[in-house]
């Protein structure tokens, strides 16, 4: 019989963050490791609880989390939605129709060689510094993943399959919702799981600019006063937060993929 793909938790992904742990502890506490430098786990632990609660009140940003993440979220499903918007019109309209695709594809590629951090004078002088240049960045970099997956999922569905929609008398929308899309979608999903990690990315670099509340203002104060711990706790409430919408994303996807549940290209 032949054995399904499992999702469970994979005890070999353990190993490594395992280890880091381990010599992380010894670092810490044989080897002379300076606690402003690298914190020790235990004392990271703190940390972490009381930027949730407040309860030991070791740090300036003590029981101040919850309002921080909800201002990271709501600019990183803004950005990252505005770019999901933008970039699955202008990726099915580029992968479908190939007058689109001359027209727009070589205007985009040579904007995504920029570098992001290149972008951000711009964003500033455009936007000034707070949400606005934030925004810009976080839609910026998201849209050119999904974009360019888009346009290779779409133009990749096989003439034989469009062929076989218009003899079913599927035509316009009705092709593209019956025969397109649930073709190039998992390549569509590619594109958008790697848009929303460069979302949290480009999250960062935008509230380091400026914003009084969020994750990346954290990390610039707590930079700035000392507080290594605290900046390595806010790293890691990111790649958490991170790793959960990726889980939402992926949930969402599947239930509109019904293929996908069968171990696409998308899983992980």
């Amino acid at each position: 019989m032949k054995r399904g793909h499992r999702r469970g938790l994979d005890p070999v992904g353990l190993i490594l963050p395992a280890l880091i742990l381990i010599f992380w502890f010894a670092a810490t506490t044989w080897g002379g490791m300076p606690e402003y430098k690298l914190p020790s786990p235990q004392k990271l632990l703190y940390v972490l609880v009381d930027f949730a609660t407040g309860q030991f009140e070791i740090t300036p940003y003590s029981g101040t989390l919850w309002g921080h993440l909800i201002h990271s979220l709501k600019r990183v499903a803004s950005g990252f939605g505005l770019a999901a918007v933008c970039g699955l019109i202008l990726g099915f309209l580029s992968g479908g129709i190939p007058i689109a695709r001359r027209l727009v594809d070589p205007l985009i590629h040579l904007v995504r060689t920029v570098p992001g951090i290149g972008w951000l004078p711009v964003a500033i002088v455009w936007f000034g510094i707070g949400e606005g240049n934030t925004l810009f960045l976080i839609a910026l970099a998201s849209f050119f993943p999904i974009y360019i997956n888009t346009v290779h999922g779409t133009s990749q569905v096989p003439e034989v399959t469009l062929r076989a929609g218009r003899m079913l008398g599927a035509k316009g929308f009705a092709l593209f919702r019956t025969v397109i899309l649930p073709a190039a979608f998992p390549d569509v999903a590619v594109g958008l799981r790697l848009g929303l990690g460069v979302a949290w990315a480009y999250l960062v670099l935008g509230e380091v600019t400026g914003v009084t509340e969020g994750l990346g203002a954290v990390m610039t104060d707590g930079r700035m006063l000392g507080h290594v711990d605290i900046v390595l706790a806010t790293m890691i409430v990111i790649a958490c937060a991170g790793k959960l919408t990726d889980v939402l994303l992926m949930t969402v996807c599947r239930a509109v993929c019904p293929q996908m549940r069968k171990g696409g290209k998308s899983n992980g």
